[in-house]
């Protein structure tokens, strides 16, 4: 294999064994494990003190005996957006030069989202985690790996965080509506720096576009889906509790908490009985802050009983799923529908098959 010397993102110059290097190095490894593929020369093209050319890495290779020329770029970030400005700039550098190859984008990680972008603009890709996908006439190559790198897991982490989720909540409540950064920031509670972060964080994704108006979501559900699988239930103290009222005697009972102190709010599959109801429980779920707490203790005759306890009370540190919190019925305060469905896919397979139910009645919105 043949290696010239590479350049750096911006036309810097890198050292030898760097993100390129590092990217044919993979690229070889792929392609080596594929019966019938011979790799070839693999040229990185950059050059000290050049532009950028438009490809990082052109590889000769074949396929039972058949030659196929791959034309790579290779990017630190695999973010969708910049896959989709990958796949623009390797077409149209193969226009230019009236070469023939296929074009391919290597990152060090491609997120199902920055995967099914390289598949919506037919475009080969691979990563470092092994993540790849070749498809060419009769070639059909694609490699699906479970888990993430430990820096995507920690930029989801921040993204997700409590003070983070505030924003979320405000955008998938009102998922066609463009905001303004103070107008975030103030709806949210946060710092206009949190919301600038955010708001960087899902235009990266593409679950979100920065328009004229302001920063409006454009892919609700993957936002949505992707909160999901990495939720968290909300920090906090949890109280398990007994009351002898059942059905209609207690939701007349809930009503007489729009009158009291505190606030509280129906959750999981208490909350989606008033939204989509599916999943019949035997036991109310309920968010409150401390005031809260006392008054539906009051309300509701609450006890400790040594077992059988019919109310769990969660008492959460970050009080963002109250603050979205609606009126579902007079005096009937529940979580929105988004903090209900993330609440029912955390609660096990009903809890799941509960959340789909809600997801199908609520949560469907036009791509």
């Amino acid at each position: 294999m043949l290696f010239q010397p590479n350049r750096g993102f911006n036309g810097s110059v890198k050292d030898p064994v760097g993100i390129e290097r590092r990217a044919a190095e993979a690229l070889e490894a792929f392609l080596g494990s594929i019966p019938q593929f011979a790799v070839g020369p693999m040229t990185l093209t950059g050059k000290p003190g050049e532009a950028d050319r438009g490809v990082d890495i052109v590889a000769e290779t074949e396929f039972a005996g058949r030659p196929l020329r791959l034309v790579v770029e290779v990017k630190s970030n695999g973010q969708p957006r910049i896959a989709h400005q990958v796949a623009y700039q390797l077409k149209r550098y193969l226009d230019q030069t009236g070469q023939e190859g296929v074009p391919m984008f290597i990152a060090p990680y491609l997120s199902e989202q920055a995967q099914a972008a390289c598949r919506e603009e037919d475009i080969a890709y691979l990563d470092f985690q092994g993540n790849a996908r070749l498809v060419v006439d009769t070639i059909f190559i694609e490699r699906k790996v479970e888990g993430k790198p430990d820096p995507e897991r920690r930029s989801l982490r921040t993204l997700f965080k409590p003070k983070s989720t505030r924003i979320l909540r405000v955008l998938l409540n009102e998922p066609h509506r463009p905001w303004r950064v103070t107008e975030l920031a103030e709806e949210a509670k946060v710092s206009l720096g949190l919301v600038s972060t955010i708001g960087t964080a899902l235009r990266e994704r593409e679950w979100a576009d920065q328009t004229e108006q302001g920063l409006r979501l454009v892919d609700p559900s993957g936002l949505l889906d992707e909160w999901a699988r990495n939720y968290e239930r909300p920090r906090g103290e949890e109280v398990r509790l007994y009351t002898h009222l059942h059905g209609k005697a207690l939701v007349e009972r809930l009503r007489d908490l729009a009158t009291e102190q505190g606030r509280v709010a129906l959750a999981s599959f208490s909350a989606a009985d008033w939204y989509a109801p599916f999943v019949r429980q035997s036991t109310s779920y309920f968010y409150a802050d401390e005031k809260g707490l006392g008054t539906l203790q009051t309300i509701l005759n609450l006890t400790a009983p040594a077992k059988g306890a019919n109310i769990v009370v969660r008492v959460p540190d970050e009080d963002g799923v109250l603050d979205d919190a609606r009126t579902v019925a007079p005096g009937v305060i529940a979580t929105s529908p988004v903090q209900t469905y993330l609440d029912l896919m955390a609660g096990g397979e009903r809890g799941v098959e509960g959340a789909e139910h809600l997801k199908d009645k609520l949560l469907r919105w036009p791509s």
